[in-house]
């Protein structure tokens, strides 16, 4: 029962966060969305143990469309970084702001990059590609992703300074600009470098927030040298370019799961 022990924890994880934001916000909203997305979760990682085909691409999908759609369009939430800023400068403690509290800043110090490899509704497109594995060594350009993370900060901060009126309006059009971006660049990138997520490793501005806190993660990739027969299967096949940062040709236990 240990390889099921994660997805019952995570399961436990969003229910208890559901029902505290539920009870401390009066808002019947966070019980329904922390539940399913916590549900999604628990279920993807529990049937990817067991080894099901595409566990993991239903999952992404179940909770990036549910992100995508339904809250960034149809309730014009912008959950992209924007929407964080947005929210920190109003000074308000909801929708983006507690997204990326619980995915992003304090919840990668509990399961890593689960949110790249499970969640995110970017790379769900980008995982349909056809480069799952890097054709190429990783390049040294994880330094774009800085000016793109700034650039966020700068747009947001200069709407506030400038009293620039309809910023609701102008918020949910950026989102959806935003996300037009990224998929563009995030496609044209993974064709010029043959890997599908060029784009997660060189320009996504998330990771600023999600490198510090999965260096401590209790669910982090790990060497089991034990079980490791260094035939380099898991630098090749890894999407993440993970197996790449350990020793190479290491064997990777099941937390692994998380970034694949």
């Amino acid at each position: 029962m240990k390889k099921y022990a994660v997805s019952l924890a995570l399961w436990l994880l969003f229910e208890t966060a559901a029902v505290t934001l539920w009870l401390a916000l009066d808002n019947l909203f966070y019980l329904l969305n922390f539940s399913y997305i916590g549900t999604c979760l628990a279920l993807g990682t529990f049937f990817y143990a067991q080894k099901v085909k595409y566990a993991r691409r239903l999952v992404q999908f179940a909770v990036g469309l549910y992100m995508l759609a339904y809250l960034g369009i149809l309730c014009q939430e912008n959950m992209q970084l924007e929407g964080f800023w947005y929210y920190l400068f109003l000074g308000v403690f909801e929708a983006a702001v507690i997204h990326y509290a619980a995915a992003k800043i304090f919840g990668p110090v509990l399961f890593g990059r689960g949110w790249c490899g499970y969640a995110c509704w970017t790379a769900m497109v980008l995982d349909l590609l056809p480069y799952p594995a890097p054709q190429a060594p990783r390049k040294r350009l994880g330094f774009i992703r800085y000016p793109v993370f700034g650039a966020s900060f700068l747009f947001v901060a200069a709407l506030f300074l400038l009293r620039v009126p309809n910023l609701e309006r102008i918020m949910f059009w950026s989102f959806l600009a935003g996300n037009l971006l990224y998929y563009g660049v995030g496609i044209a990138l993974a064709l010029a470098l043959k890997d599908n997520r060029a784009f997660c490793k060189y320009v996504c501005p998330v990771t600023v927030f999600l490198k510090p806190a999965s260096y401590f993660s209790l669910l982090r990739v790990k060497n089991d040298q034990s079980k490791c027969v260094h035939c380099g299967r898991c630098v090749r096949v890894c999407p993440m370019d993970v197996a790449c940062s350990a020793i190479p040709g290491a064997g990777l236990t099941a937390p692994s799961a998380f970034y694949a």
